[in-house]
């Protein structure tokens, strides 16, 4: 895309939208596929605990439930791009949401582990799509003035989701068959999401990219707000007749303009893993009880007290975002995680006792805050931008394809990494992780604050490789 094009394609000239309802409604409705990923990978912890019994599960089975929505959320994630090239954002979105309330309920009413993982399989099927598609979808019906704020609520939703699953576990233990519930529950914000995605538009973009230039029309003036809208129109469609990209196939991944943006988008996606988020996440409370806390609900309280510092340090990444820029807050994050990370190693191995072992119960908040403002919402907000259209959706599918996978393998060695080097050497192997990811950032992560989608990829096609 040439620099002409770039121009016609901003809208940092332009004043920005109101915030009015198109903007609330954006940010609720489409995020609640952030909020139905964070709520259904986070609400297992406390299911196990009822299925074991409930289905006589042994620990491979237990092992299974866990694995079984993982990988069929990188599934999902892996047909999310092509079928939202093809047929449309809102309408994967769509379907997406019926899957999320069909396999919650499935799920729920199981009475045979068979019916059980079918549900599982839809829900993970459903959550690696939305990883993939609602960022992808927010960040195409935004103004380049909101984009960040936008996108990052994804991220926000899924830390809540995280947050809310840990409450309920909590709160539905003591109530009979109360494993139900909490698989149940899930079809409430995916009722929300279907009934949402039929009030929002399709993408302008895609639209756009489709030839569909009235519906791209209609739909940029319900977003915007405003009927002026033939200029962005107009930049979409003449970067889209410049490259030919209504049907551009899969070897177009391999075009060298796209190198740069496949090397970023799964190099985050795989960062984001083995620096050891997800370790922390689904195992804080064995964690904090190897640091030497005095029961087992003390550490599960100190784990909704980390999820509650998730979503905190969430909103604040959703302020500065827009502000700061994302490569900023991205280095930032990056050595806070990495600081946190060397001291909870450091105190394992000196293994601290009474008082000074909420050291590392600090440190380990510490290390989701910073992951919260950093690494976790600059990802998948990235990988939303810096695609050229013609192949975004199987790009970001690409990332989140590499991101589920790296966190199935981190998630399911971490147990055996602590038994094989010990928790000390196993947390500073992490902290060696994220200074590559350190230098990852500063040799080639761009900042995209403020640019329109169409000149973050003249950006990156005018940086040498």
């Amino acid at each position: 895309m040439n620099a002409t094009t770039a121009s016609a394609a901003g809208t940092d000239t332009q004043p920005a939208p109101k915030k009015d309802f198109r903007f609330v409604l954006i940010a609720i409705v489409a995020g609640l596929g952030g909020l139905l990923f964070g709520y259904d990978t986070g609400v297992v912890a406390g299911v196990l605990l009822f299925l074991r019994d409930t289905f006589h599960l042994d620990s491979t089975l237990q092992g299974l439930f866990v694995a079984i929505a993982l990988g069929a959320a990188a599934v999902g994630a892996a047909f999310a791009g092509a079928l939202s090239d093809a047929f449309g954002r809102r309408t994967v979105l769509i379907i997406t949401a019926l899957m999320f309330v069909l396999g919650a309920l499935l799920a729920a009413i199981a009475q045979n582990v068979p019916v059980l993982f079918v549900g599982r399989v839809l829900v993970g099927a459903a959550i690696g799509v939305s990883s993939m598609l609602t960022p992808l979808y927010l960040a195409e019906v935004s103004a380049a003035h909101w984009r960040g704020a936008i996108v990052t609520i994804n991220q926000f939703y899924i830390t809540f989701g995280i947050f809310v699953s840990y409450l309920v576990d909590y709160a539905l233990a003591d109530v009979t068959d109360g494993w139900r519930w909490m698989l149940g529950l899930g079809a409430i914000p995916g009722l929300i999401l279907l009934v949402g995605m039929f009030i929002l538009p399709e993408s302008p973009r895609w639209l756009a990219g489709h030839n569909l230039l009235e519906k791209a029309r209609a739909a940029l003036r319900f977003l915007r707000g405003r009927s002026d809208v033939d200029a962005e129109l107009a930049a979409l469609h003449k970067d889209v007749v410049e490259e030919g990209r209504r049907a551009a196939p899969w070897s177009r991944l391999l075009q060298k303009d796209v190198r740069k943006p496949l090397i970023i988008g799964v190099g985050l996606a795989i960062f984001q893993q083995i620096t050891g988020i997800n370790a922390v996440i689904y195992f804080a409370p064995t964690i904090f009880q190897d640091a030497g806390l005095s029961s087992a609900s003390v550490s599960i309280l100190a784990t909704v007290g980390v999820g509650a510092v998730n979503v905190i340090m969430t909103l604040v990444a959703m302020r500065l975002m827009d502000s700061w820029g994302r490569r900023k807050l991205l280095l930032w994050g990056l050595w806070g995680m990495l600081v946190s990370l060397v001291i909870i190693g450091i105190g394992f191995m000196v293994q601290l006792q009474g008082a000074l072992a909420y050291v590392i119960v600090i440190m380990v908040a510490a290390f989701v805050a910073f992951f919260a403002i950093g690494l976790g919402p600059v990802f998948w907000l990235l990988i939303s931008e810096i695609f050229p259209l013609a192949i975004r959706g199987r790009g970001a599918s690409i990332a989140t394809i590499a991101n589920w996978v790296s966190n199935m393998v981190v998630s399911g060695i971490f147990l055996d990494l602590l038994l094989a080097i010990g928790r000390g050497p196993t947390f500073l192997l992490y902290a060696a992780m994220t200074v590559l990811a350190i230098l990852f950032t500063l040799w080639i992560v761009p900042e995209t604050k403020g640019r329109s989608l169409e000149q973050i990829e003249s950006h990156l096609d005018a940086q040498p490789d």
